[in-house]
């Protein structure tokens, strides 16, 4: 039952009906039919690793949602001073937030913060693991265009191994019965997404004109320690989507892209500018997703 989830951590944990009831409050607010009126309770944002677009996408969500953002500046909290993750966030609770919001470089922290506390906890990203308000801005913004998702055959393309991005797409576009595949470098595509249901795109050129949208991934250049590929002119060659690329898509797909784009690798900036994508989309989507959660969640927790 909805009213028994209490965090979000990660798609993969979500039952369809939450995700279906996000998307659908999300659409009610795009379209000026639904409003989220949060009382001005404090919503805590902490961001343990550098980020723009969801940083920026959960303050404008806490603020549109009528409740209070909280911005902890790491560098100045006392974590600089030996205390510990716990007992910070102990604090934040105690001092009255009534959400917090966490991005972290470890896989796996928003779950331990949101053992430990009693008010919801948002990932905002961690790790390898999960991005999962970014998975469901991406399943708003395809089915915003595609319509049901179910039965439609989405790519996901590049770095799989390092992109939480990737993982909560995945569980996502699994959850709403679309079709699944990925391709990328083999290094960077692990096996085992075999075992989730998701097929293994080994000729990209005879895949694209089978698919409703292409989700493209950057390359994980920061989180690769010494996996990499040979060089970024060979995954361009090889992986890139390129105009002439774009051209094997049907007519009706879209492209997507989470950002920051790396223009001339991943991404052809001819492409990254076309018609065919839906990359700010994504980005206003995102206020739209990020409010809905936050008012089932804060919801959910009285």
């Amino acid at each position: 039952m909805d009213h028994q989830i209490k965090h979000c951590i990660g798609l993969r944990f979500l039952p369809t009906s939450f995700i279906e009831s996000v998307l659908n409050l999300a659409q009610q607010l795009k379209h000026g039919h639904a409003t989220v009126n949060l009382n001005q309770q404090a919503v805590v944002h902490v961001f343990f690793e550098p980020s723009t677009r969801t940083r920026l996408s959960f303050e404008m969500a806490t603020h549109r949602c009528q409740a209070f953002p909280m911005v902890l500046d790491i560098k100045t909290s006392s974590i600089t001073k030996g205390e510990s993750l716990l007992d910070m966030m102990r604090n934040i609770e105690a001092l009255g937030a009534k959400a917090v919001i966490v991005r972290h470089a470890n896989g796996g922290v928003p779950h331990f913060i949101s053992q430990q506390l009693t008010i919801p906890v948002i990932n905002a990203g961690d790790g390898y693991h999960e991005h999962p308000s970014q998975g469901l801005l991406d399943l708003f913004t395809m089915r915003d265009h595609l319509g049901d998702l179910s039965g439609k055959h989405v790519l996901v393309l590049g770095d799989i191994m390092h992109s939480r991005v990737a993982k909560s797409n995945i569980w996502g576009l699994l959850a709403m019965g679309a079709k699944v595949s990925v391709a990328g470098p083999p290094n960077l595509v692990p096996d085992t997404v075999r075992a989730w249901g998701v097929d293994i795109c080994t000729r990209l050129n005879d895949c694209l004109p089978t698919v409703d949208a292409v989700n493209v991934l950057r390359i994980q250049f920061e989180r690769q320690h010494g996996i990499a590929v040979p060089s970024i002119r060979e995954y361009r060659d090889q992986f890139g989507l390129s105009l002439a690329r774009q051209a094997l898509l049907p007519d009706h797909a879209i492209v997507l892209h989470p950002g920051p784009i790396n223009r001339g690798v991943e991404l052809d900036s001819y492409v990254a500018d076309g018609a065919s994508n839906v990359i700010l989309e994504q980005v206003s989507n995102g206020v739209f997703v990020r409010m809905a959660l936050l008012s089932l969640l804060m919801e959910n927790s009285k």
